[in-house]
């Protein structure tokens, strides 16, 4: 009786008119996830954005009947990566983790998107930028390195996980604050620039702890400083550039997004999913293991965020006069 009430065929008619509208299926969104989602991570493998990737991939699969892929999609310090996903359906199957050069990109001229070209699912993550170098080197303090710096302006490679990338910033940042002047030395992520400095083809790396940790447990790299209000668990011997009287905070954070227009019944399951695997303790294992900082918020909270660290990394931006 109720499949021909006029009232409820004018419901469903509508229900799957919205769904055609934004290019989804009503259907497809009842029963997601269906097959397996791809999550692009636009940089190299290695590093901590991958790392959170495959941590967070693998503890999902207690939480879903399909598996989530990792792709990588390295280029143009991430812009090739989430234009991709911008421009793909937005149906929940394909996502993207999102990093501060989301928003750091676009004001930079290096990208057109914004960042409310993405929904935000959750933040996973927070990690402060920090100046790592080789072991046998030279310099065992951040003030013995930037006294160097000094007295060779831009002779001091430092590499970065691509131009306009927040390591790009952070050494930059720290060049504005100390009067120094490096030779910033840009890859496709923080992995590439790590296995640079590693080969001895730079001197330095502006990246987080936890894209460096293995080899600083190693004994191959030591870390100088770090760019945190507070040391970072897994490197409590390492000062923060507070304490060496440098008053400078900067670092990324870590996330999922959503294409745009992604319905808010797929919204909804992937960020449930992303609140359920965030709490479990084998992704906590693989993040503590890397010393990537544990910071969850969910959707909503995320896009708060997003909203405050574009204006912040815009007037940046202006001040540094970094803008080709």
């Amino acid at each position: 009786m109720n499949s021909t009430n006029p009232r409820r065929r004018l419901a469903l008619a509508a229900t799957a008119a919205l769904a055609l509208a934004i290019g989804v299926p009503a259907a497809a969104q009842s029963d997601f996830p269906n097959k397996p989602i791809e999550l692009v991570v636009p940089y190299q493998p290695g590093g901590g954005t991958d790392a959170l990737a495959r941590a967070f991939a693998d503890a999902s699969r207690k939480f879903i009947s399909q598996s989530i892929v990792v792709v990588n999609k390295p280029g143009a310090g991430g812009a090739i990566g989430w234009q991709e996903v911008i421009n793909s359906r937005p149906d929940g199957y394909r996502l993207a983790v999102l990093t501060v050069e989301l928003l750091t990109l676009p004001h930079l001229g290096l990208a057109k998107f914004k960042y409310d070209d993405f929904q935000p699912i959750a933040q996973l993550n927070a990690d402060p930028a920090a100046i790592t170098v080789k072991a046998e080197s030279p310099w065992n303090t951040i003030e013995e390195f930037l006294a160097d710096a000094k007295k060779k302006p831009e002779s001091m490679r430092v590499g970065n996980s691509g131009n306009g990338s927040i390591w790009h910033l952070a050494a930059a940042a720290l060049e504005d604050k100390t009067g120094t002047k490096f030779n910033h030395i840009p890859f496709q992520g923080a992995a590439p620039a790590v296995l640079a400095l590693m080969g001895g083809h730079i001197e330095a790396v502006a990246v987080s702890p936890a894209e460096v940790t293995t080899y600083v447990q190693a004994g191959k790299l030591k870390t100088l400083m770090v760019m945190a209000d507070k040391r970072v668990k897994g490197f409590e011997q390492v000062p923060t550039a507070k304490e060496k009287g440098i008053d400078l905070s900067i670092g990324t954070w870590r996330g999922l997004g959503a294409p745009k227009n992604t319905p808010p019944e797929v919204m909804a399951k992937l960020r449930d999913l992303a609140a359920r695997t965030a709490a479990e303790p084998a992704m906590h294992e693989v993040m503590d293991k890397q010393n990537l900082g544990y910071v969850y918020t969910d959707g909503a909270a995320f896009k708060e965020t997003l909203a405050k660290d574009d204006a912040y990394f815009k007037g940046l931006i202006t001040k540094l006069n970094l803008k080709p």
